[in-house]
């Protein structure tokens, strides 16, 4: 599929109308496909997590035996996959760590799919602190069906009392005519006849992971093995092994002995997707550090790192503030890794340590506002990064709802912008009022930090309070899933 083709919309869940407010706790604020692209998990501030599947009822084009051994769709390209609620559950709540005196909020971060057993479903999310494995198994369920009661069978006492129901045995027609019959006997299950049988999707809380991070969690990852996974905040990496809930083995370490030392952060990690010895982890100092848990057991001292040598000049007030890698993605190819800053996207080898492959720019327009930006907190504003299933196009969000999208060695570098909206001559609505930022690490770590204020934001070319921060792309499709305040858009090429 080529960067020209037209990007189309395909559906919206829960979509807002003008002069609606959108309360806090509905904000998506993470997503994720499964590996098959089956199922969409969706994250939001209130610590719920909402499931979507793939519809499979258009004569079968999406079912399991119409997909090729690699795990693709033998599917022509203009065909894209449809997707329909089907459960959700409260995954987190807000708690107090009495210890630190620390609020805990019950917002979903970040959202992993784990291998898929038996039919059923796993899936790790996680909050600030606490991480949680959770299976979502189908269950077929009878109900009762409505009936035209019987006016001879009165009660149900005179129909327990029929010798035809107790013992299975025939007995003679009642006097009207008519026969008790019973076609199964009543071994704990309703007759077929006489109940409906739905799938219900029913969900449990298998594992909790917690007590082992002191700062809030930015990253969890599975690793290609299927047992372990890792979970990383801005000072620490940990690995875990999905059948332990009480252990984990702390790989990388950042923490100085004296706090004022600290000079970066991580900000976001992820294993490689094939080689269960690689990881790799982003700073807020805009590297990206390459591990091997090969060569040591404390991977602080990194194999490789990459960083941009092009970007290095005289340093600014907000310089050191817009290199911050907000995101990271590993390609499937498991060489190349996209990552995300305030300003551009990149593209980088893991073979080449000294620059990015590309650079897009996401919104330039922006640099020489950026004095405004940092007054009013957009300049911490955290974008997520997503690429295509080989590893060609690539996906990011901006301000004014809009969604950008690029692809590898395309003449036209500005790529493609669409303003994710059902209605694109729709006025835009208004977001709701964000919580006062909160003091995070990764921002005092840079010595900038103050409480928003009010300014002038007709001086930006931009509604910066409608901001499309989440995002994912379908493993197998062109499809992206993107969330705008309460609302999850979906888009096709």
């Amino acid at each position: 599929m080529t960067l020209g083709s037209e990007w189309k919309f395909s559906q919206v869940f829960g979509e807002q109308t003008p002069g609606d407010d959108i309360q806090d706790c509905d904000i998506l604020s993470a997503m994720e496909f499964d590996k098959n692209g089956d199922h969409l998990a969706v994250g939001d501030q209130g610590g719920r997590v909402i499931i979507f599947e793939r519809q499979t009822g258009k004569e079968g084009l999406f079912d399991s035996s119409s997909r090729r051994d690699s795990g693709q769709f033998s599917l022509p390209l203009w065909q894209h996959p449809e997707f329909k609620y089907k459960t959700e559950f409260q995954s987190h709540e807000p708690e107090f760590d009495y210890l630190k005196s620390v609020e805990i909020e019950e917002k979903i971060n970040k959202i992993r799919w784990c291998t898929k057993l038996n039919r059923s479903l796993f899936l790790l999310t996680a909050n600030d602190r606490t991480i949680k494995l959770w299976k979502i198994k189908e269950q077929k369920v009878k109900k009762v069906k409505q009936m035209d009661i019987n006016p001879f069978v009165t009660s149900e006492n005179s129909l327990l009392a029929d010798k035809s129901f107790m013992s299975g045995q025939s007995e003679p027609s009642h006097a009207n005519g008519t026969r008790l019959e019973w076609t199964d006997k009543m071994n704990g299950t309703l007759p077929s006849h006489l109940a409906d049988i739905t799938n219900v999707a029913s969900r449990r809380c298998r594992r909790v992971y917690a007590h082992a991070h002191d700062f809030n969690i930015n990253s969890i990852s599975n690793n290609s093995d299927g047992e372990t996974f890792l979970s990383g905040d801005d000072l620490r990496i940990n690995v875990w092994n999905l059948e332990v809930r009480d252990q984990c083995f702390n790989i990388i370490d950042m923490k100085p002995n004296n706090m004022e030392d600290l000079t970066e952060v991580i900000t976001s990690a992820e294993f490689h997707p094939f080689h269960c010895n690689l990881l790799a982890y982003s700073s807020s100092r805009g590297f990206i550090r390459l591990v091997d848990m090969r060569k040591s057991a404390l991977c602080d001292h990194s194999v490789k790192i990459l960083q941009d040598g092009g970007s290095r000049g005289p340093k600014t007030l907000f310089s050191e503030i817009i290199t911050s890698i907000s995101d990271m993605k590993y390609a499937m190819d498991g060489r190349h890794i996209l990552s995300r800053d305030y300003m551009t996207l990149k593209l980088w080898d893991t073979h080449m340590d000294t620059s990015p492959v590309a650079t897009y720019k996401i919104h330039e327009h922006l640099r020489p506002k950026l004095s405004k930006l940092y007054t009013n907190d957009a300049i911490f504003d955290k974008f997520d990064c997503c690429l295509n299933g080989d590893g060609l196009q690539f996906a990011t969000g901006s301000y004014s709802n809009h969604l950008r999208i690029f692809s590898c060695g395309a003449e036209n570098e500005d790529g493609i912008t669409l303003e994710v909206r059902k209605s694109p001559n729709r006025k835009p609505t208004s977001q709701a009022t964000t919580r006062p930022r909160r003091s995070s690490l990764s921002n005092l770590t840079r010595g900038f930090y103050r409480q928003g204020q009010d300014s002038s934001e007709n001086e930006i070319s931009c509604n910066l309070k409608s901001k499309l921060l989440h995002l994912a792309w379908h493993p197998t499709h062109n499809l992206i899933a993107c969330s705008v305040g309460s609302s999850l858009f979906m888009y096709h090429a």
